[in-house]
């Protein structure tokens, strides 16, 4: 059975389903399923709750549902109009945005000096290793969904939700960061402060009087491009980005002509420590490509566009940031770079005052792509993710003329718009990362999965194998995070955990076999580089302040309760009536009976 068929017939399988639901907006647009038919009903699903949390966490979804039942829940296919051009270029607009004009300075100050070169390299590292496992996943599972629907194949329903929940966090935070930093360098441009273009509501805390009218108004064009056409999206994207690498050229090339080798004589004042603090943070200079894995369902095609895409995307990203880094550090001492504007005030400071103007005009250039690259993928995620019904499958439909997902780009985007807004850059600032580092961790161990266990394939033995070297993977690397995190100068633990790390790696190369091959494009040396990205990635979660475990284990909590109160019996019916329908008998493995 065809997609197309699949369209017509509506929720998998049944008569009605998704064509009603895309014609209106009532109860059945929301809360379509059998547990919220009545009071009743409801009820008896909480008290099943413990039963059905067990058969999510268990249950896994198939390759084949994610591409073929899942995504016919939308209505519409999404248009195949994109090639390995576009996806490269989205993934620089993407990742190369106002980070690298204002995380650089600040790091290479407070944290690395000029070492801070370094410290983009290992976290270029860490995101290339992610890149990898990301394009595996994409070119096998093209869909729109991203890490969600790879976590929900390997990992099961309920760690796909969390991952996702909290990536569509990061994405609302992020985005609304972006659209205020927009009005900030727009107001750099024309001379002006940045709140002379803000309404201030003295009647309000500090942190939020700052009411930012431009940032909605960027917001909204940005949401007209995202709904209009994807092809459209990457046009203007990569016309965008040329003017961008431009930018960055003059950047490179102006600022080495006054370059001052003495300024690179204390390479490492901070030490090793301040380089792997200062590669938490800019880590996140390198967020947004995961928003092109998204993409794949739009992909000619994905077994040949995505890696090339991807990967040649995240080499030019780490080659230019590194480029960067080494400029500045090169025209000025790294004790008077600027925090707030590194690369302008480096350029007055040379005598090229003229040239923060371009600086400037790159900086808005890159937010404005950043903008649109992050609706499109939030987007997509959003579409997937109510496409199994854990939100209201409202959110899955896309529009038949545009082939886009307008209703979820446009709830994303007004979400965005709210908090940015009312919310300082400041208070913003500090919700970012940690969420990006634990999907990509995730997403690592996800393709071990993938590759050393299939259901029916892998033996008992080579099953239990796999379970206590992945565990000792991952337990000596929360271990070694933990202890750089506690201890300033100790290196015994290191001497233990590193060892345990490597042998457990090397375990699982050479005892225990892959079940699965991939089928076009796969990781090189595995388990080497999935195991080393989950050890990495952990390690730059050990180098995150507190405060920001604390907001990730809020907003986990929230999304939690919403899970149990509807996500769960929504998904859970939606999976039932989908494995009693004939025609799909075959959608999951794992299930509880």
């Amino acid at each position: 059975m065809n997609s197309s068929e699949l369209t017509q017939m509506g929720e998998y399988g049944g008569d009605e389903g998704v064509r009603r639901r895309g014609c209106s907006c009532t109860k059945e647009n929301f809360l379509p399923e059998e547990s919220f038919r009545s009071w009743g009903n409801y009820a008896r699903a909480l008290k099943e709750t413990p039963l059905r949390l067990k058969d999510r966490v268990l249950t896994r979804s198939l390759d084949q549902t994610e591409l073929v039942d899942v995504k016919a829940q939308s209505q519409h296919e999404m248009k195949k109009t994109l090639n390995w051009w576009d996806l490269m270029w989205f993934g620089i607009g993407a990742v190369i945005g106002a980070g690298i004009f204002v995380l650089t300075g600040l790091e290479a100050r407070e944290h690395a000096g000029p070492a801070v070169v370094l410290s983009y390299v290992v976290s270029g590292v860490s995101a290339l290793l992610s890149v990898f496992c990301y394009t595996e996943f994409a070119v096998e599972i093209p869909v729109a969904g991203g890490s969600f629907a790879y976590l929900r194949v390997e990992l099961g329903d309920f760690m796909a939700f969390i991952a996702a929940g909290n990536i569509l966090l990061e994405y609302v935070i992020g985005g609304a960061a972006v659209a205020r930093s927009w009005t900030s360098y727009f107001a750099t441009l024309l001379n002006h402060d940045p709140n002379d273009f803000r309404i201030v509501a003295h009647s309000l805390s500090p942190d939020y009087r700052y009411l930012d009218p431009i940032a909605i108004v960027v917001l909204a064009i940005i949401c007209v491009l995202a709904v209009m056409s994807t092809k459209g999206s990457s046009r203007f994207n990569y016309i965008a980005s040329i003017f961008h690498v431009a930018v960055i050229i003059f950047i490179i090339i102006a600022g080495l002509i006054k370059a001052d080798t003495k300024n690179y004589r204390d390479f490492t004042p901070f030490g090793v420590r301040g380089i792997f603090q200062a590669s938490a943070v800019l880590f996140f200079a390198y967020v947004g490509f995961d928003a092109v894995s998204t993409m794949a369902e739009e992909t000619k095609n994905p077994g040949r566009d995505i890696p090339i895409g991807l990967v040649g995307s995240m080499v030019i990203t780490t080659l230019a940031y590194c480029l960067l880094a080494v400029t500045l550090c090169l025209m000025q001492p790294y004790q008077t770079i600027d925090v707030d504007a590194p690369f302008s005030v480096a350029f007055e400071a040379v005598g090229m005052g003229w040239a923060k103007y371009i600086v400037a005009a790159g900086a808005l250039k890159g937010m404005t792509t950043v903008l649109l690259v992050s609706a499109v993928g939030q987007a997509r995620y959003l579409t997937h993710i109510a496409r199994t019904h854990m939100l209201p499958p409202w959110l899955a439909i896309v529009n038949e003329k545009t082939g886009t997902p307008v209703n979820a780009t446009v709830v994303m985007i007004a979400a965005t718009a709210v908090i940015a807004f009312f919310t300082s850059l400041g208070i913003l600032s500090n919700l970012l990362s940690i969420s990006t580092l634990f999907i990509f961790m995730l997403v690592a161990i996800g393709l071990l999965v993938r590759r050393y266990y299939v259901s029916g394939v892998t033996t008992t033995a080579n099953r239990i194998k796999f379970i206590v070297f992945l565990a000792l993977i991952l337990g000596s690397s929360i271990a070694t995070a933990l202890y750089w995190a506690i201890s300033t100068d100790g290196w015994i633990a290191y001497a233990i955990t590193g060892p345990i790390w490597l042998l457990s790696t090397i375990g699982l190369w050479l005892f225990v076999p892959q079940a699965r091959e991939p089928k076009v494009w796969g990781v090189p040396l595995v388990p080497w580089l999935p195991s080393l990205s989950i050890a990495i990635n952990i390690f730059l979660l050990g180098s995150i302040d507190r405060a920001s475990f604390e907001r990730f284990g809020l907003w986990t909590l929230i999304i939690l309760v919403y899970y149990f109160l509807f996500g769960l019996h929504a998904s859970y019916d939606t999976a039932k009536e989908a494995s009693s329908a004939k025609q799909m008998k075959n959608v999951e493995e794992g299930a509880v009976n």
